[in-house]
């Protein structure tokens, strides 16, 4: 087998070689395509499910709500472990799958589970699933400070509430933005109990009004002239003045209360659970969190075009959008000084060998396996859903100095036996691509053997399960994936160079053992 691919290559050598460039190009372009993060995809399929309570104390959280949605989640296909966290009127229940679980088929499993358990848990309690995020999944924090003198914190609330928050949100990549700090505006109404008790006003007739408040309800349709008109009563609205023209009771003589003649009624700020800051001030933030598998440099990129042009139509008072965390700084970091590295173990690596074999022709093509086995490497993450991170980039780094091995073996070999034949007298000389072919095969099993070993000894790896196996398995990828593609270039790449360069060098035709000219 070794023997066709090798003649093919020699014979069509013009063609290998053309076809080695096309696959460094293609490959150096892909790199530039492929995601790049921090570490591996180490999110295991979670779904988390919210449930607020409004009111009630974490004792009743836990017994109503959060131990009925622990019971119901236990028994679903591939749970591992379901564990809860109960607070004053809010429960939050987390669901984690085995590893092969598909992480939207879990929550189809959750949401069938939901429904049916709507009717035991407590009137007018709704719990919901959150967002599919990662587990590094917060790649951003944008705040907003507040000047008092400009704009009221509700207004910078309202603004990343209504404007800031949709528009980001919008960007592909992105999971959720939780707005947090500001004052977030609400309707208040303060009732007068004297006023109430001298009205005859009752608490549950005052609440049943303000719950009919503002709704658009239907009414049937007519038929007339062969149409049908919808009947439609519409009270949508957001004003002050119309809440408090709302009519809670009825006075003697059959005249209307009205909600203005026994409350205060206003806007007024929410009551906080946490507030913001930014240097020293008072600030909104918004912490944008990505989706799994979504490139964190390419999408804070795109958030900050977002920034950028949502920055130019701000309203009046509210100041420019500043980034105080972008996590894409450190993956930048990180994955800069992996290359860096990468680079200068690739110099030292040209320097020793042009050092050892002493020539440059012979060190040109025993490195060519350098970024041909690296573009095959990258190519292979593409196929496999794998990130550019700092374990595949590692995984190069370390396979770096092994995948010029096989290439510098045949090299040599090739030129030994091209000096050996111009020694010959002109009658026993044979072809160079005889020479060539002879050369490469006398070599060719001791290196397959070779590079298989290696690939042995890696392969333990593959099988690591749990986390352990999520981040040491893409190292694995890299170095294996890397060594086969730096044999493959030894079989078919690297003859067809010695073929094309090496005969014609004049220290071969000479006879000499100098430098190849």
């Amino acid at each position: 087998m070794f023997a066709r691919i090798l003649d093919a290559s020699l014979r069509n050598r013009v063609l290998v070689l053309a076809a080695a460039a096309v696959l460094l190009a293609w490959g150096a372009y892909q790199a530039t395509r492929t995601p790049i993060d921090v570490f591996p995809d180490l999110d295991k399929p979670t779904v988390v499910v919210m449930t607020e309570a409004g009111g009630t104390a974490p004792e009743e959280v836990e017994q109503l709500i959060a131990f009925p949605l622990e019971t119901a989640m236990t028994g679903l296909p591939g749970v591992e472990t379901v564990r809860s966290v109960s607070a004053a009127g809010l429960a939050i229940v987390t669901v984690t799958f085995r590893w092969d679980v598909d992480v939207y088929r879990a929550r189809q499993f959750v949401a069938e589970r939901l429904a049916a358990l709507e009717s035991s848990l407590p009137a007018g309690v709704v719990p919901r699933m959150g967002p599919v995020t990662s587990i590094m999944g917060e790649i951003m924090h944008v705040s907003l400070p507040i000047d008092p003198r400009r704009a009221t914190p509700m207004a910078v609330r309202e603004y990343a509430d209504w404007v800031l928050r949709p528009r980001l949100v919008a960007i592909p990549g992105v999971a959720q933005v939780i707005p947090i700090g500001g004052e977030v505006r609400q309707f208040q109404v303060l009732p007068d109990t004297q006023r109430m008790a001298e009205l005859g006003v009752t608490l549950e007739g005052m609440q049943g009004a303000l719950r009919a408040f503002a709704s658009n309800t239907a009414g049937g349709f007519l038929s007339m002239g062969g149409r049908e008109v919808l009947i439609r009563h519409v009270g949508r609205t957001v004003r002050l003045e119309d809440l408090r023209g709302v009519p809670v009771g009825t006075a003697a003589g059959g005249r209307p209360i009205l909600l203005s003649q026994v409350a205060e009624v206003r806007f007024g700020a929410a009551v906080r659970r946490g507030d913001a800051g930014l240097d020293g001030r008072a600030a909104v933030i918004l912490s944008v969190q990505k989706q799994p598998g979504a490139d964190t440099v390419a999408l804070t990129r795109r958030l900050e075009a977002a920034l950028d042009e949502a920055a130019r139509t701000l309203p009046a008072g509210i100041e420019a959008p500043r980034v105080t965390f972008r996590q894409a700084d450190f993956v930048e970091a990180s994955v800069g000084n992996l290359r860096t590295k990468l680079g200068a173990a690739a110099a030292v690596i040209a320097a020793i060998v042009l050092l050892f074999l002493g020539n440059w022709r012979m060190t040109l093509i025993s490195l060519t396996a350098i970024p041909l086995s690296i573009v095959v490497a990258i190519l292979t993450f593409r196929w496999l859903g794998l990130s550019i991170n700092t374990m595949t980039l590692g995984g190069l780094a370390i396979a770096i100095g092994a995948l010029v091995d096989d290439a510098i073996v045949d090299v040599e070999n090739v030129v030994r036996r091209l000096r050996e034949n111009a020694a010959q007298p002109a009658e026993a000389h044979k072809p160079a691509a005889v020479v060539v072919r002879d050369a490469t095969l006398e070599i060719r099993t001791s290196i397959v053997f070779a590079t298989v070993i290696i690939v042995l000894v890696f392969l333990p790896i593959f099988g690591l399960s749990g986390v352990e196996g999520r981040l040491m398995t893409p190292l694995a990828y890299a170095y294996v994936m890397a060594l086969i593609a730096s044999l493959a270039v030894a079989i078919v790449v690297t003859p067809a160079l010695c073929f094309a360069f090496l005969p014609s060098a004049r220290s071969i035709t000479e006879g000499g053992e100098g430098r190849l000219a």
